[in-house]
Protein backbone atom coordinates (compact mmCIF):
# COMPACT_ATOMS: atom_id res chain seq x y z
CA UNK A 1 0.00 0.00 0.00
CA UNK A 2 2.86 2.27 0.76
CA UNK A 3 4.55 1.61 -2.49
CA UNK A 4 1.46 2.56 -4.20
CA UNK A 5 0.84 5.67 -2.53
CA UNK A 6 4.68 6.71 -3.15
CA UNK A 7 4.25 5.68 -6.77
CA UNK A 8 1.17 7.97 -6.74
CA UNK A 9 2.57 10.58 -5.45
CA UNK A 10 5.92 10.94 -7.48
CA UNK A 11 3.75 10.67 -10.66
CA UNK A 12 1.43 13.81 -9.00
CA UNK A 13 4.74 15.29 -8.60
CA UNK A 14 5.80 14.59 -11.77
CA UNK A 15 2.43 15.88 -13.56
CA UNK A 16 2.26 18.83 -12.11
CA UNK A 17 5.92 20.08 -12.88
CA UNK A 18 5.46 19.07 -16.46
CA UNK A 19 6.00 22.53 -18.40
CA UNK A 20 2.37 22.12 -20.44
CA UNK A 21 0.92 21.88 -17.31
CA UNK A 22 2.49 24.42 -16.08
CA UNK A 23 0.95 27.25 -18.48
CA UNK A 24 -1.79 28.87 -17.44
CA UNK A 25 -5.37 27.35 -18.45
CA UNK A 26 -7.78 29.70 -19.71
CA UNK A 27 -11.10 30.26 -18.06
CA UNK A 28 -14.11 29.27 -19.47
CA UNK A 29 -15.33 32.50 -20.50
CA UNK A 30 -16.42 32.23 -24.00
CA UNK A 31 -13.92 34.21 -24.87
CA UNK A 32 -10.83 33.40 -28.10
CA UNK A 33 -7.78 35.19 -26.85
CA UNK A 34 -5.20 35.98 -29.67
CA UNK A 35 -2.05 37.12 -29.06
CA UNK A 36 0.46 38.04 -31.92
CA UNK A 37 4.05 39.05 -31.34
CA UNK A 38 3.78 42.91 -32.32
CA UNK A 39 0.62 43.21 -30.17
CA UNK A 40 0.86 45.05 -27.02
CA UNK A 41 -2.02 43.32 -25.28
CA UNK A 42 -3.86 40.03 -26.58
CA UNK A 43 -6.88 40.65 -28.12
CA UNK A 44 -10.32 38.66 -27.02
CA UNK A 45 -13.33 38.14 -29.19
CA UNK A 46 -16.44 36.87 -27.85
CA UNK A 47 -19.21 35.23 -29.94
CA UNK A 48 -20.68 38.39 -31.12
CA UNK A 49 -17.13 39.51 -32.78
CA UNK A 50 -16.72 36.47 -34.12
CA UNK A 51 -20.09 36.16 -36.21
CA UNK A 52 -19.36 39.75 -37.14
CA UNK A 53 -16.40 38.28 -39.20
CA UNK A 54 -16.84 36.91 -42.79
CA UNK A 55 -18.91 33.77 -41.91
CA UNK A 56 -17.35 30.61 -43.41
CA UNK A 57 -19.51 26.80 -43.74
CA UNK A 58 -17.59 24.01 -44.20
CA UNK A 59 -19.74 20.77 -44.73
CA UNK A 60 -17.95 17.34 -43.34
CA UNK A 61 -17.39 13.87 -41.46
CA UNK A 62 -15.51 13.92 -38.71
CA UNK A 63 -14.27 11.01 -36.51
CA UNK A 64 -15.82 12.18 -33.77
CA UNK A 65 -19.58 13.30 -35.24
CA UNK A 66 -22.17 10.84 -37.09
CA UNK A 67 -22.46 11.90 -40.84
CA UNK A 68 -22.21 14.97 -42.52
CA UNK A 69 -22.18 17.85 -40.12
CA UNK A 70 -22.29 21.51 -41.17
CA UNK A 71 -19.84 23.88 -39.61
CA UNK A 72 -20.15 27.30 -39.16
CA UNK A 73 -17.59 29.71 -38.22
CA UNK A 74 -14.48 32.02 -39.13
CA UNK A 75 -11.54 31.06 -41.94
CA UNK A 76 -8.30 30.89 -39.36
CA UNK A 77 -7.30 32.62 -42.62
CA UNK A 78 -9.33 35.48 -41.78
CA UNK A 79 -8.49 35.34 -38.65
CA UNK A 80 -5.11 35.75 -39.28
CA UNK A 81 -5.75 38.18 -41.62
CA UNK A 82 -7.81 40.70 -38.94
CA UNK A 83 -4.49 40.57 -36.75
CA UNK A 84 -2.07 41.70 -39.29
CA UNK A 85 0.57 39.66 -38.08
CA UNK A 86 2.81 37.42 -39.60
CA UNK A 87 4.94 34.31 -38.37
CA UNK A 88 5.20 30.51 -38.86
CA UNK A 89 3.81 29.02 -36.42
CA UNK A 90 0.08 29.11 -34.27
CA UNK A 91 0.03 27.68 -30.53
CA UNK A 92 -3.61 26.82 -30.01
CA UNK A 93 -4.74 25.86 -26.47
CA UNK A 94 -7.50 24.39 -24.95
CA UNK A 95 -9.46 25.31 -21.97
CA UNK A 96 -8.21 21.90 -20.46
CA UNK A 97 -4.50 23.17 -21.05
CA UNK A 98 -4.30 20.78 -24.08
CA UNK A 99 -1.52 23.01 -26.88
CA UNK A 100 -1.51 22.25 -30.72
CA UNK A 101 1.13 23.75 -32.83
CA UNK A 102 -0.69 24.49 -36.25
CA UNK A 103 1.53 25.40 -39.23
CA UNK A 104 0.85 29.38 -40.39
CA UNK A 105 0.27 27.68 -43.78
CA UNK A 106 -2.83 25.60 -42.84
CA UNK A 107 -4.63 28.80 -42.58
CA UNK A 108 -5.63 28.81 -46.15
CA UNK A 109 -9.18 29.83 -48.14
CA UNK A 110 -11.10 26.71 -48.21
CA UNK A 111 -9.01 25.45 -45.26
CA UNK A 112 -9.60 25.06 -41.59
CA UNK A 113 -12.15 27.23 -39.53
CA UNK A 114 -12.71 28.18 -36.30
CA UNK A 115 -16.18 26.62 -35.98
CA UNK A 116 -19.01 28.18 -33.24
CA UNK A 117 -22.02 26.55 -34.54
CA UNK A 118 -22.85 22.94 -35.36
CA UNK A 119 -25.81 22.49 -37.73
CA UNK A 120 -27.05 26.02 -37.48
CA UNK A 121 -26.95 25.38 -33.55
CA UNK A 122 -24.19 26.98 -30.85
CA UNK A 123 -21.32 24.13 -30.28
CA UNK A 124 -22.07 23.48 -26.65
CA UNK A 125 -18.76 24.76 -24.12
CA UNK A 126 -19.22 21.10 -22.02
CA UNK A 127 -18.88 19.21 -25.44
CA UNK A 128 -16.43 20.57 -28.38
CA UNK A 129 -17.38 24.30 -27.96
CA UNK A 130 -17.56 26.92 -27.70
CA UNK A 131 -14.94 26.82 -30.52
CA UNK A 132 -13.52 24.38 -32.47
CA UNK A 133 -10.92 24.27 -35.25
CA UNK A 134 -12.15 22.26 -38.01
CA UNK A 135 -10.11 21.06 -40.89
CA UNK A 136 -12.79 19.88 -44.40
CA UNK A 137 -11.73 16.54 -44.02
CA UNK A 138 -13.71 15.58 -46.90
CA UNK A 139 -12.69 17.82 -48.99
CA UNK A 140 -9.06 16.62 -49.46
CA UNK A 141 -7.50 13.64 -48.85
CA UNK A 142 -4.58 15.34 -46.84
CA UNK A 143 -7.21 16.60 -44.16
CA UNK A 144 -7.40 12.90 -43.09
CA UNK A 145 -4.33 11.97 -41.17
CA UNK A 146 -3.99 11.50 -37.94
CA UNK A 147 -1.37 14.86 -37.52
CA UNK A 148 -4.58 16.71 -38.99
CA UNK A 149 -7.11 15.70 -36.55
CA UNK A 150 -4.27 16.37 -33.67
CA UNK A 151 -5.24 20.22 -34.82
CA UNK A 152 -8.42 19.52 -34.70
CA UNK A 153 -8.49 21.21 -31.21
CA UNK A 154 -11.84 21.79 -29.24
CA UNK A 155 -12.75 24.00 -26.23
CA UNK A 156 -10.33 26.28 -27.92
CA UNK A 157 -10.09 29.58 -25.65
CA UNK A 158 -6.17 31.05 -27.06
CA UNK A 159 -4.30 31.14 -30.50
CA UNK A 160 -0.87 32.46 -30.67
CA UNK A 161 1.08 33.32 -33.47
CA UNK A 162 4.77 33.17 -33.21
CA UNK A 163 7.81 33.23 -35.50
Amino acid sequence: MLRSSLLNAVCLSLALSSPLLAQEVPEDTGLLTLEAPNEAAPVELDLAALKAMPVTEIETSTVWTDGVTRFTGVALSDLLADLGEEGTVIHAMARDGYTVEIPVTDAVPHGPIVAYEMDGAPIEADMMGPYWIIYPYDSDEAYRTEEIEARSIWQLARLTLAD
